[in-house]
């Protein structure tokens, strides 16, 4: 490495060291969060204004708006300090969100179910029902990742499907990975901060179950009016995928992949050597260095060891994923000043949040928790909001599991139920309608699917905190 680079390099580290130690959420406008709102903008008006545009540039458009925060904040609080709040974001939070997806979307990409279902009310109520229980075991990622494509096929001779993949997404992609750490990011973090692992198992399984038994019981009712009043069963629709007799599944290989999988979240959870590696201020623990390595060789292997006909039959591509990873990097890089301010809870800009979720004497108020928690995480990514609400109700795991269990439940219930509220909620939403447009489905826009949510998941979402937080 020439002199001058590594001169640069030292010079950085230092200077990112000195200034993230110094660098106080109090003292930072709410004006940092404008980058952060362009991003959600963009990402709600392009594909509707000007869809092209959106489709060949959206990585521009988000390393534009990455770019907008970075910059100005070089300027006002020095390049080391930029540079240290970059390196946390990517190494501390998107790196391993991103890996983790990403194989989980490689992996379960490679099992493909053969054959065709016949895509009736009820049958798309038990496939929803199938990854609603799969998704605290695998992730909501991966049974995503697992059963959309046959959902799309069971129903692609179908002229009206929106609702089906609408309801996946609340269902299989969001409610159904509440049950353990393994099924949704947010509980993730709560476990390799000290939650129990069937701790969410048994304080989640109630609003869990009524959740998805009301949703499932809506959808049932909504596909049974459309296949018979919308006389789906009567025209006579090409079906691009005849139904057959019996059905199969190619590339079994990727279960023990994603098994493999699971054991690697749960060794970073239970393994921790002490070891950690100071990267320009940002500390990375060994146990999670080693997950996400072997998670891009599970990757690998999957790709290696797949079936060529197994991705074939699932039309299997990149697209999704490389969609979210683009805009998720910017998500993560713009949303630092907002996570900082947060965390200095009632000294920062965002005091108002703060003081919503407690009482006049500072004790915790649940349904605040439950509500402020969701409606963040609705925009914000639902990982680092859990985290913010985590530590702002004490941070200590074994006080919230006791004494605060209550809170601790609302916290959890909001951060995954409601990420279900738009696309950005949590990363699946984006894959999922990615693969639906990509065999055919129209799906709604950005406030269009909100309007979804604001009619079916907010009153179901109103009625859980009252009987549960």
């Amino acid at each position: 490495m020439p002199r001058f680079v590594s001169g640069f390099l030292l010079s950085l580290f230092a200077m990112s060291n000195a200034s993230a130690a110094t660098l106080d959420g109090a003292s930072l406008s709410a004006a940092w969060g404008i980058p952060f709102i362009g991003i959600l903008l963009s990402i709600a008006v392009f594909p509707l204004v000007a869809s092209k545009v959106w489709h060949h540039h959206f990585g521009k458009i988000a390393a534009a708006w990455a770019l907008a925060f970075l910059a100005p904040f070089a300027l006002a609080f020095g390049i080391g300090t930029a540079f240290g709040v970059l390196v946390h974001a990517m190494l501390e939070e998107y790196v391993p969100f991103i890996v983790l997806l990403a194989a989980l979307y490689t992996v379960a990409g490679g099992i493909c179910v053969r054959g065709n279902l016949h895509g009736s009310a009820r049958v798309n109520t038990a496939l929803l029902a199938l990854g609603t229980a799969l998704a605290s075991i695998m992730g909501t990622t991966g049974a995503a990742m697992l059963l959309i494509r046959p959902l799309l096929r069971a129903n692609d001779n179908r002229k009206h499907a929106v609702h089906v993949v609408v309801f996946f997404i609340f269902l299989v992609a969001n409610a159904g990975g509440s049950l353990s750490p393994l099924g949704d990011p947010p509980l993730f973090l709560g476990f390799l901060n000290g939650v129990g692992f069937f701790w969410t198992t048994l304080h989640l399984a109630l609003p869990m179950l009524f959740i998805c038994a009301v949703l499932l019981a809506l959808f049932y009712a909504l596909d049974s009016y459309y296949w018979r009043h919308k006389e789906e069963s009567r025209r006579p629709f090409l079906d691009p995928t005849p139904d057959t007799p019996s059905l199969g599944i190619d590339g079994k290989i990727n279960f023990v992949l994603l098994a493999v999988i699971v054991a690697l979240v749960l060794m970073s959870g239970v393994w921790k050597p002490g070891v950690e590696f100071d990267v320009f201020g940002t500390h990375v623990a060994l146990q999670n260095v080693l997950r996400d390595g072997a998670l891009v060789v599970v990757l690998l292997a999957s790709l290696v060891l797949t079936p060529k006909a197994a991705r074939a039959g699932n039309a299997f591509d990149w697209a999704p994923i490389v969609e979210v990873a683009k805009l998720f990097a910017a998500i993560f890089v713009t949303i630092a000043p907002v996570i900082i301010i947060l965390r200095v809870g009632k000294a920062g800009a965002f005091a108002g949040i703060v003081r919503a979720v407690s009482d006049a004497n500072g004790k915790p108020v649940d349904i605040a928790y439950f509500w402020t928690t969701g409606l963040l995480s609705s925009f914000l990514d639902n990982a680092p909001t859990y985290l913010v609400f985590f530590n702002l109700a004490g941070g200590d795991a074994q006080t919230l599991m006791t004494t605060g269990a209550t809170t601790l439940a609302a916290i959890s219930a909001g951060a995954v139920f409601m990420g279900a509220n738009s696309y950005i909620g949590n990363a699946p939403n984006f894959m999922v309608k990615a693969i639906a447009e990509s065999r055919g489905v129209r799906m709604p826009g950005f406030f269009g699917y909100i309007g979804w949510s604001c009619v079916v998941l907010l009153p179901l979402f109103a009625v859980t905190g009252w009987l549960f937080f």
